[in-house]
């Protein structure tokens, strides 16, 4: 079954080792061209993770990011970078796979809302306000005062509406997450984030939220980090729990997958890569009917893809 995953962070990954290659498995990274072929993927997010670790957490990581999203993955002439919808038209007609630039945390634009207008042109289709801290734009779920966007925040939205970014609400305090949905619109989406209720952690999204999301036909992409499954010894099933609960509350056509590939060590037993998707296929089908879960894997990305990406 086809297969759409929406973050992994392979390219910061690249940013700090110069080693890994994509095309290479094993070269140090979980995200592999051979890996995403075994996992028959149609779609792969890559974020642009400003690492805290950096000297330089402004545009030029992320930019020099861009250039190996090119020079390393789109190299090959089995995946292309989505921008538009037609891309997805040509993508499919020529046999190939498709890769999509999603910024996670606005840190670097620093406040220059021309920068947004810069990341489009090149390519960025999600917009992650936060890591999980503060930044100039808003509180993550990790800063302790728990506020909202600012005011430079807020016109952020206004422009991210204006170019068509669509915004990811994944490491997202609760007070910009509701703040978010009351001064826009546009549908949004979680890119790797599970059930609160399930699994007790402030990175997960609470029954309102998942409400609210469904209510606006966003998307919200299941994550393989394992604390974020379950606080004792969590497995694969773990994962399967989250899933009846979003389903429970009437998100069967708004969830799917965001692994989060390379952007943890401690791996999920039997979820270590992408080549281990035909595998999780083969569980979800013991459980779930086949429609749902090619939903599950790529349908309901995709047609979120369809209706929202600019034409």
């Amino acid at each position: 079954m086809k297969v759409i995953d929406t973050h992994c962070d392979l390219l910061s990954r690249m940013l700090i080792d110069p080693v890994i290659r994509f095309e290479q498995e094993g070269s140090g990274a979980d995200v592999s061209l051979p890996g995403l072929r075994k996992a028959d993927a149609l779609v792969q997010f890559f974020a642009l993770y400003l690492s805290e670790t950096l000297p330089d957490r402004g545009m030029s990581p992320i930019l020099r990011m861009i250039e190996l999203m090119q020079e390393k993955v789109l190299c090959s002439d089995q995946i292309i970078l989505i921008k538009f919808g037609t891309d997805l038209k040509r993508m499919v007609g020529r046999g190939q796979m498709g890769g999509i630039l999603s910024l996670e945390g606005v840190d670097g634009v620093g406040g220059n809302l021309d920068n947004l207008g810069k990341l489009f042109e090149l390519g960025v289709r999600f917009i992650g306000v936060t890591w999980n801290y503060a930044n100039w734009a808003a509180d993550g779920v990790m800063e302790s005062r728990g506020a909202g966007f600012t005011d430079r925040g807020r016109e952020m939205i206004e422009e991210c509406d204006r170019l068509g970014l669509i915004i990811d609400v994944s490491h997202l305090a609760d007070r910009g997450f509701q703040e978010l949905a009351a001064c826009s619109a546009r549908p949004f989406i979680a890119s790797h984030s599970n059930a609160r209720t399930i699994c007790a952690h402030p990175r997960n999204l609470s029954d309102e939220q998942i409400q609210t999301i469904i209510a606006r036909d966003g998307r919200i992409g299941l994550t393989f980090v394992p604390w974020f499954l379950a606080k004792k010894q969590p497995n694969v099933m773990d994962l399967l729990h989250h899933i009846d609960h979003f389903c429970s509350l009437g998100a069967v056509k708004h969830i799917g997958f965001g692994s989060d590939f390379d952007g943890f060590m401690e791996k999920l037993p039997g979820l270590s890569s992408p080549a281990d998707y035909p595998e999780l296929a083969n569980l979800l089908l013991r459980y779930y009917r086949e429609e749902e879960v090619k939903g599950f894997l790529s349908r309901n990305w995709w047609t979120f893809l369809q209706n929202n990406l600019p034409t």
